[in-house]
């Protein structure tokens, strides 16, 4: 079962987020962990920076309705089909916050070592007026949040545990940058669903 969605307050000089602990009971976040890692066609994306390629210290899917493309960091990502168990979520994480999400980022972090840096979802393919719904599954990481240069604001962190709900309400990704940092003492996976609105 879910939690139903009670907005929180926040100070102003912090990003304006929602979160929810435990918004997936822990059987039922169990069960979601197991299937996306069986059922998810990941893959391991490269970049080049300064002229060498680079492997992202992550695996990740890109699921969406059609001709929701997205590009982030000069990848394109490749639409996959929405599973049952992603279709699933996303129903209840729609009825719950009062959104509909046509697209999904999936990340694997297979342990303490995958990391994500600084970064803010602003592409220009995303609705700037909607929010971004992250759900956290396996592993508790710390997600942090800093304002980008020249915002006035507090920096952050969340502690993100197995089945936790985030909101990231808007300006969160016009003001503030937020990463996933290494913890080299956990051992066991997080997967992190991101759910989205593409424009079309």
């Amino acid at each position: 079962m879910v939690q139903a969605l009670i907005q929180a307050e926040h100070p102003v000089a912090k990003p304006p987020l929602r979160h929810w602990r435990a918004w997936a009971d822990p059987d039922t976040a169990s069960r979601w962990l197991s299937q996306l890692q069986r059922e998810t066609p990941w893959k391991q994306e490269a970049i080049t920076l300064f002229g060498k390629r680079h492997l992202l210290p992550r695996l990740t899917c890109w699921m969406a309705d059609p001709g929701c493309g997205y590009r982030y960091s000069g990848l394109q990502n490749t639409i996959e089909q929405w599973s049952a168990t992603t279709q699933l979520i996303r129903e209840q994480i729609n009825q719950a916050s009062g959104w509909n999400f046509n697209s999904l980022l999936l990340n694997l972090y297979r342990d303490g070592k995958d990391a994500m840096g600084f970064h803010a979802d602003d592409e220009a393919e995303l609705d700037p007026q909607a929010p971004i719904a992250s759900l956290s599954l396996g592993a508790s990481r710390t997600l942090r949040f800093k304002p980008k240069r020249g915002v006035q604001g507090e920096s952050t962190s969340l502690e993100l545990g197995h089945g936790d709900l985030l909101l990231m309400d808007p300006p969160t990704q016009e003001l503030w940058l937020h990463g996933l940092p290494r913890r080299l003492r956990v051992a066991e996976p997080r997967l992190n669903l991101t759910f989205r609105v593409v424009s079309r």
